[in-house]
């Protein structure tokens, strides 16, 4: 048999590492849930500051494995080398952590990570007044509500975060990836007006019964018509609890009550969370809740997952060699030691 070689991943980190690395459990009883991770610490400067990062939608171990690449590996191994320690798990129901992700949404996975910033501040090698959030994704919506709700969160990093309500920006994606793949405009907007009529029956507060009919009646309108187990998933995919919570949310209302420093990073060559509209209003929540020390920035020719790529389409992801740009990774620690450094 051929043997199937493995992926480059040059920036991959190979032991022995010149920082301490624990493996750690604590647990949300609020969730409930039991999370599983690993905590990286220098082995000088302690205490020290320190982050736990925040995966974005769907199920991802602690390195945030995704087609080879360790995004979360990756960064904390570069962040951990620059002085702050770094806790990252696997999510609830994932790996070695335990809880049920099948009726939680984003307001769930927000206590997990204020979980996370509890046990972070009973270490004695951490400075509980300088922990922070990076979340990716979803996981920059998750970093803003747990900081809106907690003073002991002193910073946030969102990577690629949302500012637009659930329902436009689910219709943005849409467009966005339609259009870099030379669907038609007509196409487009006929895919819009099924979304949009989807969204509108998920944010009525009818009866899920009631709202279930809605969407067959509506999918059963498309030519050519769904394969019935296509349909059935996609009405699941509708119909769960975190997918209804992310319509309705508007992360921009949080994005208000967030006090503590932001840095809110977007990829020039996102398709799946494009700065055009997400960066005006990110930019105009903080401004209106009176946040007073942000920073939003794009960074040229970066993708979703902050490589330098070439389309920015999700195909390129698992062929470039690079997990994280340099840039974005140097970006990231220094704002973060700027912000958390001892006058």
């Amino acid at each position: 048999m051929e043997e199937i070689s493995k992926p480059l991943r040059p920036q991959e980190p190979i032991p022995p590492y010149p920082y301490k690395e624990e493996e750690v459990v604590y647990v949300n009883s609020e969730g409930p849930s039991r999370l599983a991770g690993t905590l990286t610490s220098p082995h000088k400067g302690c205490p020290c500051p320190a982050v736990l990062l925040i995966s974005g939608g769907g199920p991802h171990n602690r390195d945030g494995l995704i087609l080879g690449h360790r995004p979360f590996l990756v960064l904390a191994d570069y962040l951990t080398r620059r002085g702050i320690a770094v806790l990252r798990t696997d999510d609830r129901g994932v790996g070695a952590s335990l809880g049920d992700r099948s009726r939680a949404t984003s307001e769930d996975f927000a206590k997990d990570a204020l979980a996370g910033v509890r046990f972070l501040k009973n270490r004695t090698e951490i400075a509980s007044d300088r922990i922070g959030l990076i979340g990716h994704s979803e996981g920059g919506t998750i970093a803003s509500m747990a900081a809106s709700r907690s003073s002991d969160v002193s910073f946030i990093v969102m990577m690629a975060g949302t500012g637009l309500p659930g329902d436009e920006y689910n219709i943005q994606f849409e467009e966005s990836i339609g259009r870099a793949l030379g669907e038609s405009e007509e196409v487009i907007a006929g895919k819009r007006a099924i979304q949009e009529r989807v969204y509108s029956a998920l944010k009525s507060e009818e009866d899920l019964t009631v709202v279930e009919a809605k969407l067959r009646g509506i999918l059963s309108e498309l030519d050519p018509p769904m394969p019935e187990a296509t349909l059935e998933q996609a009405l699941g995919r509708y119909l769960s609890p975190w997918f209804r919570f992310s319509i309705n949310y508007d992360p921009g209302e949080t994005l208000k009550k967030v006090k503590c420093p932001v840095l809110a990073l977007f990829g020039e060559k996102d398709l799946q969370v494009p700065s055009k509209g997400n960066v005006e209003a990110v930019k105009r929540a903080l401004t209106s809740g009176g946040n007073k020390d942000f920073r939003v920035e794009v960074v040229p020719g970066l993708n979703h997952l902050f490589q330098t790529a070439r389309t920015g389409l999700p195909t390129e992801y698992g062929k470039i060699e690079e997990t994280l740009s340099p840039l974005a990774l140097e970006l990231i620690a220094d704002w973060i030691l700027e912000h958390t450094k001892v006058n």
